[in-house]
């Protein structure tokens, strides 16, 4: 093994840390241990179909400010800034140790398992990845402890996992949900796509062998519907998406990537290569508007001319009866599904979180004007009490503590255990 890995590192040295436009030959294959590609479908190492059914795990490596009952405050840095602005840097800090701790444990796996999904997608922010500032840690990042946590629990329960850059440098969507500065710069940066690549590199690397991972998915909802020069903009994502593939190729001969579309994973138009990598796939969102196929017929044309698979990667936030029926459509038309969330204040996800009295006042605070100082003073909470509202909140969010959702949980084709 050892002599294997020097021969392997000899032959990517002169590539390494690059996004080239050649992915590199690689001298190994494992693809008879992993989910691969097979036409419109996806296959299991047994050769049998395998059909993606289950949750996101949002919010816990990329917060959004509405899982906690926030409008204004919704961005990662924003939710931050709030933490920090109630009990100091030092107790934020302390805030997401604890929350990155507590919000998504084995428990909460071995639940999603009990109900029949197979799959759970894991939205994360590269800053993970780096020496950035993010929730709470400014060097040293945990991304790699978090998600090989999830790998082993996943593991343990014959899950598999596929891992979705939600928040990518510069920011690829220009919203809240990419945590960026309201542009998709990334796009237009030079430094943020080399970045971008050598995160996925990295990630590929340490992943390459581990079968429990389904595949990688570059990136969440490019390009947001905003902006004049959004055509420009769309025609610089493909050639984005070839750097990467072939940056993650150096070093993962195997595993599946998932290919998003702009505008909300919903505008097929731009992606034009379909065949760059045999192992590539595609993914839809879709909220609100008719539970129908016709609803999503632009999805199935694309998958059908392409002859690759197309997956659901988010779905949600309507009734028990819309989410059922398109359950059904996405099954009738040979779509896999992973509906958004699994977890968060309230309902509309597999389990709830029951916040606590004294987050009235932390999301009162939320909603304020913070223009000025003086204003964050005038209207922030005691500090006593905003520190027993995060603390209790931590304690809410452990899942012996949260409130499974019965009629969610069936209505999205999945069995809530007795």
């Amino acid at each position: 093994m050892k002599l294997k890995q020097t021969l392997l590192s000899l032959l990517l040295a002169p590539m390494a840390w690059s996004c080239g436009d050649k992915a590199a030959e690689s001298t190994t294959s494992n693809k008879d241990r992993f989910i691969q590609v097979s036409g419109k479908d996806l296959v299991k190492p047994d050769g049998s179909k395998f059909f993606i059914t289950g949750t996101n795990l949002g919010n816990w490596l990329n917060p959004e400010g509405y899982m906690f009952g926030f409008q204004r405050m919704n961005a990662p840095r924003q939710i931050n800034e709030l933490v920090s602005e109630l009990v100091g840097p030092d107790k934020a800090a302390e805030f997401w140790a604890a929350f990155k701790d507590n919000y998504i444990t084995k428990a909460d796996v071995d639940f999603i398992a009990s109900t029949g999904a197979n799959t759970i997608r894991l939205p994360f922010h590269y800053k993970l990845f780096t020496d950035e500032d993010y929730m709470g840690l400014t060097k040293d990042q945990d991304g790699f402890a978090r998600i090989d946590s999830v790998v082993s629990w996943c593991k343990a329960n014959d899950l598999y996992l596929i891992l979705d850059m939600h928040d990518a440098p510069g920011g690829q969507t220009g919203d809240n949900i990419d945590d960026s500065y309201g542009y998709p710069w990334l796009m237009e940066s030079e430094k943020s796509q080399q970045q971008f690549c050598d995160i996925w590199r990295t990630i590929a690397d340490r992943y390459k062998d581990e079968e429990t991972i389904l595949g990688y998915e570059l990136i969440n909802e490019p390009i947001a519907t905003y902006f004049e020069n959004q055509d420009e903009l769309n025609s610089k994502l493909e050639p984005l998406h070839k750097r990467a593939v072939a940056a993650i190729r150096e070093v993962d001969p195997d595993h599946v990537i998932l290919i998003g579309a702009p505008q909300w994973n919903s505008n097929f138009e731009p992606l034009k290569d379909t065949d760059y990598d045999p192992q590539i796939m595609f993914t839809c969102h879709r909220y609100g508007g008719p539970a129908t196929a016709e609803a999503i017929q632009s999805f199935i044309d694309f998958r059908d001319k392409s002859g690759r698979p197309m997956y659901m990667g988010e779905i949600g936030h309507n009734t028990d009866e819309w989410q059922a029926d398109f359950v059904k459509v996405m099954k009738d038309n040979n779509i896999g599904y992973t509906f958004w969330p699994y977890k968060k204040k309230d309902n509309s996800c597999m389990v709830g979180v029951t916040m606590p009295e004294e987050w009235e006042e932390v999301m009162r605070f939320a909603e304020a004007p913070h223009h000025t100082y003086a204003e964050i003073r005038e209207a922030k909470p005691d500090r006593a009490k905003a520190q027993a509202a995060l603390d209790k909140f931590i304690r809410q969010s452990r899942f012996e503590n949260c409130t499974p959702q019965v009629g969610y949980i069936e209505s999205i084709g999945l069995t809530m255990p007795k």
